[in-house]
């Protein structure tokens, strides 16, 4: 069996870092973890978590990216999948809710990611991904006719700002999976009166 290079080996630690670090962000909260706690989690050594990471807000900078492109790449897949922008952006909505069910996402993306990052950090990171995929989706709405003119990177902005207090809605609800439902569909409601002009009815039938 062929040795894995210092490259190999390095990425195989960072991922294992990543992983321990967003099972125990994602379950006891930033303040709560520790790098130590991270490392042992990993099967390192602490040396070897600071290694790689500067410190444990680093560290968390790196969980909340993965966090991100993980559902940018989902959100682009159900993008692709749709047989047009409005369907696309409908699922889409339905998409980050349901991500938003999982406590881990939650804690991590909505609830310390600005508190750790600040929310300059986080839309920085969010423009990159998740708001970059909703801004497409709201262009591609427009080229096809279904969205009034303005300013499209701010309204998707402000789309994205109430998608994420409908997950905060999930996770007041007790029942994430139950009030899935209805939160979705106000939130659908939400994304036809503020930003979108179906050309027909049968548009918010599909």
């Amino acid at each position: 069996m062929a040795r894995r290079s210092q490259a190999e080996r390095s990425g195989a630690t960072t991922g294992e870092l990543l992983t321990a670090a967003r099972r125990l962000f994602g379950a006891d909260g930033y303040a709560a973890t520790s790098i130590d706690a991270v490392a042992a989690a990993a099967g390192v050594t602490k040396g070897a978590a600071y290694h790689h990471f500067k410190g444990k807000a680093d560290l968390f900078r790196a969980v909340f990216v993965r966090e991100q492109e993980g559902i940018a790449a989902e959100l682009e897949r159900v993008a692709l999948a749709a047989p047009d922008s409005w369907t696309a952006l409908r699922r889409g909505v339905r998409t980050f809710l349901e991500r938003c069910t999982d406590p881990a996402f939650r804690r991590i993306v909505l609830l310390d990611g600005p508190a750790v990052l600040g929310w300059d950090g986080v839309r920085e990171i969010e423009y990159d991904h998740t708001l970059r995929v909703l801004t497409v989706g709201i262009r591609a709405a427009a080229a096809d006719g279904r969205l009034a003119g303005g300013d499209l990177a701010a309204r998707a902005q402000m789309i994205f700002g109430a998608l994420c207090e409908a997950g905060m809605l999930l996770a007041r609800s007790g029942d994430p999976a139950a009030a899935l439902p209805a939160v979705a569909a106000e939130a659908e409601h939400l994304l036809s009166a503020f930003a979108l002009a179906p050309l027909n009815g049968s548009a918010q039938r599909q």
